[in-house]
């Protein structure tokens, strides 16, 4: 017999060795309104068909969370994948990215043409009979070698170059139907629990849409995100010229020498891109109109480094930019707004004294000379130290922060005065073909290697706060993303394979016996299928720089 500690409840049961998850679900007098989609093990995600041989911790997971989310839209990409090869056997097709509350998916036929409205029909059709028909995920864990060969069989490139380039003995993979795909973490047990979902044409590809996390009983909205996706086609335009579709592509990249090649091509990339930005703003400053440049963006997306660049790019233009930050105007620390629990809530609107801040901008628009503050992080109180500042004849002001597109920030500052910049790491680059990386695991990397090389927080604590930070963008900061005039992709073709070798110490320190280690695990197995890069020859003004260490700006 094996003990299992419930978490969910406090309680303990015993079970006979070799009991799956699923069977003992019902022991527990979960009382769950939602259906159980995955469990953690001892702090790690396991699918509902793990076996238990000894004592184990489990914690049943449920949409409501953020892991259980990730098991069961994995699950319907999986479902997709298999469903659009029966309809148009000859097509590929490629899950993007997150956006507009889905997925966006394409689909490469054979003929070249796009994916009609009869055939995305006809896909639905599909995975609607395979939901019915409750068919099961089976999982295998095989040799890699014995995997490439599977895979080569179905012409599957992009997972044969990962596997070839992992470095593993032993992988896993799962089969519906006997069609085989690979997702490096759980499923559901069987299509039967997908049960909220659609599909619809999308930019001339399909957008799998998923339950509302807020309420899985229905489809998340749709919003709309015209810019976003711009910036996406822009990044996979790029991609395809440099032949990198996936982690694969870049792993045998690396593994052949070029890994300088793609660092110096993608610090170009970025360079170019904040030119134009700089250029865009000269012209809009001679035109008698834009004074104020706002510069925001959710954690970890490189707004202080881009901030930075712009400026010596500005005075390149022949302009002179003078910059503060909107964090100067913390409000006391003792005034700072509380969350729920009691901790306080910096990523709050409030937290910013937007009345003062907005006070200034108007004095310096208006010609006059304003001395601004210096929040003091230490003694959480906003000083004020003698740093003035003017707008002089071609100078633009430039304000970064998490809040500087909210526009009751600047509502008194008339808009043709303003240039809105919005800074996020869309992350282009994919696993494989089926398994896009999230924007959120891209940034939560560099957090954690920023906080630990800076000394402020321990991994286990950036990671605990997480999700606190996420629900703050979610409200205060993407909502004003459309909004921008321009919005600038700080994801690095060759991020991954240079953070590996700075992450995977900081993550091995979270200790196994705590919450945070479910992350830490997830996080360490997914950059363990990239080859690492050394950061030697990464440049002092990039912005990886500001996360590892090394800047120059």
């Amino acid at each position: 017999m094996v003990k299992v500690f419930c978490r969910n409840t406090g309680t303990y049961g015993e079970f006979p060795e070799g009991v799956t998850i699923r069977e003992i679900e019902s022991a527990f007098n979960l009382d769950n309104p939602l259906p159980i989609l995955a469990a953690k093990v001892n702090f790690v995600v396991e699918g509902l068909k793990f076996r238990i041989f000894n004592n184990k911790d489990i914690e049943f997971l449920d949409y409501s969370s953020y892991a259980g989310r990730s098991v069961y839209c994995r699950s319907l990409c999986f479902l997709l994948a298999k469903a659009s090869s029966d309809v148009c056997p000859s097509s590929r097709i490629t899950m993007r990215r997150p956006i507009s509350k889905g997925y966006f998916c394409e689909i490469a036929k054979a003929d070249g043409t796009a994916v009609s409205k009869e055939e995305i029909d006809a896909i639905r059709e599909r995975m609607k009979e395979i939901v019915g028909a409750g068919e099961e995920f089976h999982r295998h864990e095989v040799r890699t070698e014995e995997a490439i060969e599977i895979f080569s069989r179905y012409g599957f490139d992009d997972k044969v170059k990962l596997l070839e380039t992992c470095g593993r003995v032993y992988v896993k993979y799962y089969t519906l139907q006997g069609y085989p795909d690979m997702y490096y973490s759980a499923l559901v047990p069987s299509s039967s629990y997908l049960k909220i979902w659609d599909i619809q044409p999308f930019n001339g590809g399909i957008l799998l849409r998923v339950p509302d996390r807020h309420n899985p009983g229905r489809l998340a909205p749709q919003r709309e995100e015209p810019k976003t996706f711009e910036v996406l086609k822009e990044s996979l335009r790029w991609n395809r010229i440099m032949g990198l579709k996936t982690v694969g592509d870049v792993n045998v990249a690396c593994l052949n020498g070029k890994a300088t090649d793609l660092i110096q091509v993608s610090e170009a990339l970025q360079e170019k891109k904040i030119v134009s930005i700089a250029e865009e703003i000269e012209e809009r400053y001679h035109n008698g109109k834009v004074r104020v440049v706002l510069i925001t963006g959710p954690s970890s997306s490189g707004k202080s480094t881009v901030c930075k660049r712009l400026s010596i790019q500005l005075k390149a233009c022949g302009l002179k930019p003078v910059s503060f930050s909107t964090d100067d105007y913390f409000v006391n620390r003792v005034e700072t707004p509380k969350l729920p629990d009691g901790n306080y809530d910096f990523d709050n609107f409030d937290t910013v004294d937007h009345a003062a801040l907005q006070q200034d901008v108007l004095k310096l628009l208006a010609g006059e000379e304003v001395q601004v503050p210096e929040f003091n992080f230490v003694t959480g109180i906003r000083e004020y130290n003698g740093k003035t500042l003017k707008l002089e004849p071609e100078t633009v002001l430039l304000i970064e922060g998490i809040h500087a597109l909210n526009p009751l920030l600047t509502d008194k500052v008339p808009d043709e005065s303003k240039y809105k910049i919005f800074i996020n790491a869309i992350t282009s680059i994919s696993l494989d073909d089926h398994n896009c990386i999230p924007t959120s695991d891209n940034r939560l990397l560099r957090r954690i290697v920023r906080d630990a090389n800076m000394g402020s927080f321990t991994a286990r604590q950036t990671i605990s706060n997480w999700p606190n930070v996420r629900r703050a963008e979610v409200k205060w900061i993407y909502p004003y993303q459309e909004t921008a005039d321009v919005l600038f992709n700080s994801a690095y073709l060759v991020e991954f394979a240079v953070l590996r070798s700075h992450a995977e110490r900081i993550l091995a320190s979270v200790p196994k016996n705590c919450s945070e280690y479910s992350e830490a695990h997830r996080l360490l197995r997914f950059l363990s299928y990239f080859q690492p890069v050394s950061d030697r020859q990464v440049p002092s003004t990039s912005l990886l720089r500001g996360v590892i260490g090394g800047s120059s700006l």
